[in-house]
């Protein structure tokens, strides 16, 4: 790889044993010629936002590099999302699973395709807490580093996802 862009991916999924969505996702992710896995977080389970009837979310974060540009990685990630079934019936719909760039390579765009970096990442404690498990000082555009966004979001509705879950 030879201009290798740092990435941050945030992975949900509320449908079909969410768990192993999530963990089969960051496999697909992993196994793409031109991403390489860097870290990856625990697995979180979520209340749902914006449309609360519905299961609650397994969510994780992980950070990637690649060679490949902001939009042939989101291209890749609804790739992935297609192949597992996702169907985009409504906003905040349940899924079976859902990848989003938080950030790429620490640049802003206000592209209507890709807003980078995503423009509600720091509003999220799903997102932000398993940002901060594997990056503390992970500097999310103007909104400070990931472990002081999650001091000031704090963690209701979010907790580890456990074993035996």
């Amino acid at each position: 790889m030879l201009n290798r862009k740092s990435a941050i991916i945030a992975l949900g999924s509320n449908l079909q044993n969410p768990a192993q969505q999530i963990r089969a996702a960051l496999a697909a992710v992993a196994a793409h010629p031109q991403i390489k896995l860097e870290h990856t977080s625990s697995l979180y389970i979520t209340a749902p936002v914006g449309y609360d009837d519905q299961p609650d979310f397994v969510n994780a974060v992980c950070a990637v590099s690649t060679d490949l540009s902001d939009v042939a990685l989101l291209a890749v990630l609804n790739r992935i999302e297609a192949d597992f079934g996702r169907e985009r019936t409504f906003r905040n719909a349940p899924r079976t699973l859902d990848l989003d760039i938080i950030d790429y390579d620490h640049q802003s765009s206000d592209d209507p395709h890709l807003s980078l970096p995503h423009p509600r990442a720091h509003e999220r404690s799903f997102v932000m807490k398993p940002l901060a498990e594997i990056l503390p000082d992970f500097k999310l555009g103007q909104h400070g580093n990931a472990a002081d966004i999650v001091a000031r979001l704090g963690d209701d509705g979010i907790r580890l996802l456990s074993e035996a879950e």
